[in-house]
């Protein structure tokens, strides 16, 4: 038996979810999130990862769970918990606060708080600077004009500019804030002092920073608003004494400058992401961007590189970067004069939480397609040590290889194919073509949401390509599908799947699709172009473009890409304009509190299918986001999914499955 064997043994491995190493490099801590003891919800602890080979142990243990961790200059650890304050009488247990764990012994302790939570935190000598979500007006007063509005009833909330929700939760009516404070030798913070007093919602948006190592500046993104609706992220320094005061270091018209954000460990260096924005005739450029501190001189680094994690070198003077690339994503050594970086990872491996030790060795989560995160340490020469991990390892029931094919303008696709245990010439499975979300994202990594290996338990073999607009490739395939997702993709994904189904292993006679996200938009698509798969789930799918782009999260992003709303490109792409075309049986799902591709999607495209006769079926989630996170929901999502592809491919009756009884 595996935990692939039964989805409610599946929802309850313990997961590692990042990893943070002290600034001595002699301790390693690992997140961690498992079921909670009433199996409904989950839970984040901190677990010690030794690294001399013995057997991690648990930190911390509460109710409430744990967010995040960041060692302090001294080796303590501080964390954010909703765990209640055992100093404070009747303490609000909804608010999270940050703590701090000593390095020595000893019970961890309440070191800030604030009526509206701590939302993030990070260290710099004996600074800590962290965010809260504040009401304008008199700080004395807002515990209690909180209190006001709970026990009125009011939710409502007045906007004055654009941005009205991010993700899956409304912003507003407070802002974003940073404070600093100073850590003591009683280990307590003292003299915090609000940094932006008017932030407005510079901060409101996946804020990035940093402190430098003196504790003197934080190192923040920005956001700014612009006319007509637009945005644009900048890069700035903050005095974290003498009032806050506040200088841009990066910003320019058509860029962005975002995180993650990482100070040099001399403090001279700031290592971010620049990126340029995408345009009808542009395609988007994301890479390492390299900043001096005190002149705001910037350069780029990492030869092209799409970065997705940075850990500065003790020297300050190269930086360990994690980046897409042809299917994983390997660790790079990248030097901070912008010469050309060099591959410090060989393996099919996907590295994240990247921390560099003295001796020139990178601590990091590694997974892959097929392995779920564990602690390694790649020493200098790149060779990949794993540590003793405080998770277990699920093995997957069946293998993994790769699938390539060229496209019908020559370009060469890959993909993961995933294959059942017993898949052979004589007994073929059925095939699942999974197309991933983004656009720009790419299948390299371990997934806890949308595993391939509980469909591969099930016997089916499962394609996991990347198409155009996959990163890793170079911006050559982002270009080849910018502003032209539908037809250009298609071509792509049945170019990589004709090359799949003629595999003996595969079952051509019996196939399915599925996608989220972007990856429902070409589920979408495909429905209303081909009638080749027997079945196709479409979850938290864009359907009607124009709809989509006024009633997103952040719908200047999209126009850049497609134009005003309105334009050629909407009708031209959007999958709803061919509804009088899909034939196949269609899952929807979707879940009320996406603010990414809103539920009126969703909706539209039930009601669609409903009327134009279509067999289909809608599973709808009121309490979950872009993605279903809640082990009860991810039961009934999978085994939803696999009834109604077993009813179409395998032709069984329909169950309904019991988790919905």
């Amino acid at each position: 038996m595996t935990p692939f064997d039964d989805i409610r043994d599946y929802v309850g491995v313990p997961r590692a979810t990042s990893l943070r190493l002290s600034p001595d490099g002699s301790r390693l801590v690992c997140v961690v999130q498992a079921l909670n003891p009433d199996g409904r919800s989950y839970g984040t602890a901190l677990w010690e990862v030794p690294l001399d080979g013995r057997r991690p142990h648990r930190l911390t243990r509460s109710v409430k769970g744990e967010a995040g961790a960041e060692f302090t200059a001294s080796g303590d650890v501080l964390f954010g918990s909703r765990r209640p304050d055992p100093t404070v009488r009747d303490a609000d247990e909804e608010v999270p606060a940050l703590w701090l764990l000593p390095a020595t012994a000893g019970e961890a302790r309440q070191v800030a708080s604030r009526p509206g939570g701590v939302t993030g935190f990070a260290t710099g000598g004996r600074t800590v600077v962290f965010t809260s979500d504040v009401l304008p007006g008199d700080e004395a007063t807002e515990a209690e004009r909180r209190g006001r509005r709970k026990d009125a009833g009011i939710s409502a909330i007045l906007h004055e500019d654009h941005l009205v929700r991010y993700w899956d939760h409304d912003l507003g009516p407070g802002e974003t804030r940073l404070f600093a404070g100073t850590l003591g030798d009683d280990e307590r913070l003292s003299q915090v002092r609000d940094l932006t007093p008017q932030p407005g919602k510079a901060l409101t948006s996946h804020a990035s920073y940093d402190v430098t190592p003196d504790g003197a500046t934080v190192v923040t993104t920005w956001g700014v608003p612009l006319p007509h609706g637009e945005l644009r992220f900048e890069l700035v320094a903050i005095e974290t004494a003498d009032g806050g005061a506040r200088r841009v270091l990066a910003a320019g018209d058509g860029l962005d400058f975002g995180g993650p954000v990482k100070v040099s460990p001399d403090g001279r260096l700031v290592a971010c992401v620049r990126g340029v924005h995408g345009a009808a005739d542009r395609v988007p450029e994301s890479a390492l961007w390299i900043v001096d501190l005190a002149t705001g001189e910037g350069r780029p680094a990492g030869g092209g590189l799409w970065p997705v994690d940075v850990a500065w070198a003790p020297d300050s003077r190269s930086l360990f970067v994690a980046a897409d690339h042809l299917g994983r994503r390997p660790i790079f050594r990248v030097p901070a004069d912008g010469s050309a970086p060099v591959r410090l990872t060989s393996d099919d491996a996907a590295y994240l939480s990247l921390g560099a030790g003295p001796d020139g060795s990178v601590y990091a989560l590694r997974s892959a397609v097929d392995a779920a995160p564990a602690p390694v340490r790649v020493t200098a020469d790149g060779r990949v040590e794993r540590l003793a991990s405080p998770v277990p390892a699920p093995e997957p029931p069946g293998t993994l290889t790769e699938v390539t094919a060229t496209a019908d303008d020559g370009t060469a696709i890959r993909a993961w194919l995933v294959l059942p245990e017993g898949a052979s010439a004589e007994n073929p499975a059925p095939f699942l073509l999974w197309v991933h979300g983004g656009p720009l994202a790419s299948w390299n990594d371990w997934s806890w949401r949308w595993n391939p290996w509980i469909m591969a338990r099930n016997g089916y073999a499962v394609l996991l390509p990347d198409p155009c607009l996959s990163t890793g490739y170079g911006p050559e395939m982002i270009r080849r599908g910018w502003a032209d997702w539908g037809p250009r993709t298609y071509a792509d994904l049945m170019a990589v799947t004709d090359a799949a189904l003629e595999l003996p292993e595969v079952d051509a006679s019996r196939t399915a699709m599925m996608g989220g996200s972007f990856g429902g938009y070409m589920a979408n698509w495909i429905a209303g172009h081909t009638d080749r798969f027997k079945a196709i789930v479409t979850h938290a799918a864009l359907w009607n473009l124009g709809q989509f782009a006024g009633t997103t999260d952040g719908p200047m992003f999209w126009q850049r890409e497609f134009g005003e709303p309105g334009g050629e490109a909407y009708d031209r792409l959007s999958p709803h304009a061919f509804l009088d075309r899909i034939s196949t049986p269609m899952l929807v799902v979707h879940g009320d509190k996406d603010y990414r591709v809103p539920i009126g999607e969703g909706l539209r495209l039930w009601w669609d299918l409903r009327r134009s006769g279509v067999e289909s079926k809608f599973l709808y989630f009121p309490d979950e986001n872009h993605w279903v996170l809640k082990p009860g929901n991810v039961v009934v999502w999978y085994e939803t999914v696999l009834a109604f592809l077993a009813q179409h491919v395998l032709g069984r009756e329909w169950k309904r499955p019991e988790s919905l009884s």
